[in-house]
């Protein structure tokens, strides 16, 4: 499958930000199952992108815009080519073993109440580990509503579990917290999804996990659809939770009253849906 994306975000201010710094990760990398057609970032600003390296291998973008200004757009867009691997993720950059990915953080941290979740979803499931988190996917799916209301970027695995509601970031880090909980490393990824039923505008990109799997390797779940990551995906950022993987951190100076507008399309490309 053929995927175009774009994504557009519009900083805007009451009164003028005198320098914006920001650090993007929003640029996919190939790997067995995606290939990158064609990929640009554009920044309103008068300003140079710096392209580096973060510790998990995700490709950043920085830049500093030291002209004041009442709006900031970064433009994101391109192509990617897809083929499903029944969710089998191979030919990524690894820089730690997977042991890494059992540890806890602030937003993954598996309270009293994950942990039994987590036990009881995947008691008696026979077949080993791949068995349990394909349980473990459609529990969480079951058990955390999605909605766009009650949490916020902020928001932990715990409070996410609690509320029992959740947006796709959400989700994964339930996930996360539950898997690693029953010592199966699990990561954050973040990228984008195409829609099957015809919907390409969206409020943000998408949130899933990859869980380590002995003598398969990485395996990429979907708890807010329940299933393994197939050719409708773009993979571009992976980190510990959320935080390791955000498409856009920063910090300004000044721009008092800022708003933030995002919009995302996915789509098929052109030819494609001709065919």
């Amino acid at each position: 499958m053929r995927i175009r994306v774009s994504h557009l975000t519009t900083y805007s201010y009451d009164q003028p930000a005198s320098r914006v710094i920001q650090t993007l990760r929003m640029t996919p990398r190939p790997h067995d199952g995606q290939h990158i057609v064609r990929w640009r970032i554009d920044v309103s600003a008068d300003c140079r992108l710096t392209t580096q390296e973060d510790a998990f291998g995700n490709i950043t973008h920085a830049f500093s815009a030291d002209v004041p200004t009442d709006q900031l757009e970064v433009l994101v867009e391109g192509e990617v080519e897809t083929q499903d691997t029944d969710g089998v993720v191979r030919g990524i950059i690894e820089r730690f073993p997977p042991s890494l990915y059992l540890r806890e953080t602030d937003l993954t941290h598996a309270d009293p109440a994950i942990v039994a979740f987590a036990r009881d979803a995947t008691a008696g499931e026979a077949g080993g580990t791949i068995a349990t988190l394909h349980a473990l996917v459609r529990a969480v799916h079951a058990e955390v509503t999605f909605d766009t209301d009650p949490t916020h970027s902020a928001t932990t695995a715990s409070e996410a579990f609690s509320l029992r509601r959740g947006v796709c970031q959400d989700l994964s880090h339930v996930f996360i917290a539950a898997a690693r909980s029953l010592g199966v490393p699990c990561r954050y990824v973040g990228g984008y999804y195409w829609r099957s039923d015809g919907i390409t505008a969206q409020e943000a990109g998408h949130a899933w996990v990859e869980a380590h799997v002995a003598d398969l390797g990485w395996v990429a779940f979907d708890p807010a659809h329940a299933m393994c990551a197939t050719d409708a995906y773009v993979r571009v950022a992976v980190g510990l939770d959320y935080l390791g993987a955000a498409p856009v951190r920063g910090t300004r100076f000044g721009g008092r009253g800022e708003t933030l507008a995002v919009a995302v399309h996915v789509d098929q490309a052109f030819q494609q849906v001709q065919s």
